[in-house]
């Protein structure tokens, strides 16, 4: 009963928006805003004749591949500029002014640049999604406690040793929240990427039935992208818990 109280009170406004949705547009006739249940089973029809698989797949494997190239770049960047005082004064202004291009406005500049192909939808990707985690990560190193710090000095452990079992663990928890920030960043990056001279993807699939008035797949690919982006956050809620148990545990003992 416990199990399915917490799953009513997790769901019950998802379920409630839906039925609303559902009922609101059951008798619409208006082309730009197709019934609920007909986006949806156009949504089914073309998951199932693999149509959407495939877009899916494609677009998928980008924003995976493109989320590896930002951890390793802003993981270990910020492990580096974190530690070292002179790097982070010097980096700033750098580092300041690509966060603050907007990541929509460089995807026609890299797709033009780089051509065709998965290559510059991954690059995209990968340069939205690497400053959340190397500011994070950042704040995370500069976070550590002196107490600990000192402690590496007088143990004298290697540089190797001290940022692997000193510097990672402290900043981990800020890793992981700029990880999480990314990902929905990632995600809406990978579907504008794929507006720009793509043939397969589901931003290519919303752009194309867009374009010929086919409202019921425009709506039914922005759901499914929804619905993609919700299950990757609660999967990525899972996935976190393992590494940084120590971490959840100490915050439920401090309540």
């Amino acid at each position: 009963m416990d199990i399915l109280r917490k799953a009513v009170e997790k769901t019950w406004l998802v379920i409630a928006l839906v039925l609303l949705w559902w009922f609101a547009s059951a008798g619409s006739t208006n082309v730009f805003f197709p019934p609920l249940s007909v986006i949806l089973e156009t949504l089914w029809r073309d998951l199932a004749n693999g149509l959407l698989l495939g877009y899916l797949a494609f677009s998928l494997t980008n924003l995976a591949l493109g989320l590896l190239f930002a951890l390793v770049i802003g993981i270990g960047a910020g492990l580096l500029i974190g530690e070292i005082r002179w790097l982070r004064e010097a980096l700033a202004p750098f580092v300041d002014f690509a966060r603050s291009v907007p990541q929509a406005a460089i995807v026609p500049l890299i797709v033009g640049t780089f051509g065709l192909g998965a290559g510059p939808k991954i690059y995209t990707i990968a340069f939205a999604c690497v400053f959340p985690i190397l500011l994070n990560t950042i704040d995370g190193v500069r976070g550590i406690e002196p107490t600990i710090r000192r402690f590496g000095k007088v143990y004298r452990i290697s540089p190797a040793r001290y940022f692997r079992r000193v510097v990672l663990p402290g900043a981990m928890p800020q890793i992981f929240a700029g990880i999480r920030v990314a990902l929905p960043i990632g995600i809406t990056v990978m579907v504008v990427s794929e507006l720009y001279a793509a043939n397969r993807g589901v931003g290519f699939y919303i752009l194309n039935s867009s374009s010929t008035f086919q409202l019921a797949q425009t709506w039914a690919g922005a759901v499914l992208v929804g619905v993609v982006g919700y299950a990757i956050a609660l999967l990525f809620f899972r996935i976190e818990r393992i590494p940084l148990r120590w971490y959840f545990t100490s915050g439920a003992m401090a309540k």
